[in-house]
């Protein structure tokens, strides 16, 4: 689990650092061999990121099968390194541009091995509870990333000492074991049982008898062998696209695009990249920078809390009562903005405590089961390449929020887009009620057999 966990923290960091250089670059007071950024290219530069992952997302579908987990979790951390390197030396904003489309390759390229890595890896009982502790190391790879920034107030060093999260990745990834499951997909049975045994702590031996063992064989050679329910293309092999139209599969890809929406809305992805401005025109009196490491320190608690209570709660009651709180708060930091402006040391500090209070809320109960959602939901025939199409589809969305925020807001004004996505979450909680299963502590087969 080392291995995935470490791909979280790098994709934290490659998140975190438009926040950082849009906001290090945002004024005439940066000392940077860069110009300042314009708004136009700081919406561009905060959002190219995710206009890319559907193509690394395309890329891990197509190699997924032939290659395994555990190469392509490698190769994420390639476009992730160079982009880092170019960064520091870069001298123009075209370089910060092809910057962030190499991380969004890396970001998109992770989604699906990853995901469906954790999901195949982990035992039932304990599949919520260990995603969510890689969505802790991608908290606590953004904290990093932003307290080291805090302190040394240079964007370049910052990256520097970032470079070392990919290097170590590949050292640790080297020695992970490959998905007993897609080994078993390979006709590799023996080697799958040495490595579930490897996995699970047990002797070898036993493996081959194990209920565990025996449901994979089941479940793996009904993806392989049942023709009944696989489309078949033109010459009659197996076409894995052909069933993204069945129940089983676009029902819950339908789910968690409306998630997806919902936690990005919530989490206040459209906000990321302009942050440091965002704290500044709520008019507190605190240090900007520190405070944006703060936030990140509150979601990697609320991620933290996840692996606690995910187990006690219930997915379901995590996503509705976190989705609740959060749309509330927002529509109270929308009419003190607009409506409450006699009294500004006192709401300044209101509508920032309500703002930190949604990231750890999101943090808590929404974004890390989107995620958790996505390596389980899926049928194992079609799991790799759904969980690509929705990390694709996921991020895609995200482009679309980020780079026309500042649009929306200079049209609805500032604290009017916090109502409208507070109201927009209320509608979202009244969804989630009728049509989000709870899938905690329920076997694969189960959470495949209730969507068909």
């Amino acid at each position: 689990m080392a291995g995935p966990c470490f791909i979280q923290a790098g994709i934290g960091i490659e998140f975190t650092c438009s926040t950082i250089i849009v906001g290090a670059l945002a004024s005439d007071k940066s000392k940077d061999v860069l110009p300042p950024l314009t708004d136009e290219q700081a919406s561009w530069l905060g959002s190219f990121l995710f206009l890319f992952t559907p193509l690394g997302s395309a890329l891990s579908s197509l190699m997924l099968n032939r290659f395994g987990h555990k190469t392509c979790m490698i190769l994420i951390n390639v476009p992730f390194l160079v982009s880092q390197i170019m960064l520091f030396y870069a001298n123009s904003v075209g370089t910060l541009y092809v910057c962030s489309m190499l991380m969004g390759l890396s970001v998109g390229y992770s989604g699906g091995p990853t995901s469906a890595y954790i999901g195949e890896v982990c035992e039932p009982k304990l599949r919520g509870a260990l995603m969510s502790v890689t969505n802790v190391f991608y908290y606590a790879g953004s904290f990093l990333f932003t307290l080291i920034y805090a302190f040394t107030l240079d964007w370049r060093l910052t990256v520097l000492i970032g470079m070392s999260i990919p290097i170590v990745n590949i050292v640790i990834l080297f020695m992970t074991p490959q998905s007993p499951m897609w080994l078993l997909t390979k006709g590799k049975s023996l080697k799958a049982q040495r490595t579930l045994a490897k996995l699970r702590g047990w002797p070898s031996q036993e493996t081959g008898s194990s209920k565990e063992f025996k449901e994979m064989i089941a479940f793996t050679s009904t993806a392989v062998h049942d023709n009944d329910d696989i489309e078949k293309d033109e010459k009659g092999a197996t076409s894995s696209w052909g069933q993204l139209l069945r129940p089983e599969v676009y029902r819950p890809f339908r789910l968690l695009m409306v998630y997806f929406f919902y936690a990005n809305l919530m989490s206040g992805v459209q906000y990321g990249p302009y942050l440091l401005q965002i704290f500044t025109d709520f008019g507190a009196p605190v240090n900007v920078e520190f405070t944006l490491a703060f936030s990140v320190l509150l979601s990697t608690i609320g991620g933290i809390l996840t692996i606690f209570f995910i187990s006690k709660f219930g997915k379901r009651f995590l996503t509705l009562s976190a989705l609740l709180i959060c749309s509330i708060c927002y529509i109270m930091i929308g009419l003190i903005g607009v409506y409450w402006t006699n009294s500004k040391p006192l709401t300044a500090w209101l509508v920032l405590i309500f703002f930190l209070t949604t990231i750890f809320l999101a943090s808590f109960g929404i974004m890390p089961i989107a995620w958790i959602l996505l390596s389980e939901i899926f049928p194992m025939k079609s799991r790799n390449i759904t969980c690509s199409a929705g990390t694709a589809f996921g991020y895609l969305m995200t482009f679309f929020m980020i780079k026309y925020y500042l649009d929306f807001s200079n049209f609805v004004n500032f604290y009017n887009t916090f109502t409208i996505f507070g109201i927009s979450g209320l509608f979202g909680a009244v969804y989630f009620y009728f049509y989000l299963p709870e899938t905690e502590n329920k076997t694969l087969q189960d959470i495949s057999a209730f969507f068909k």
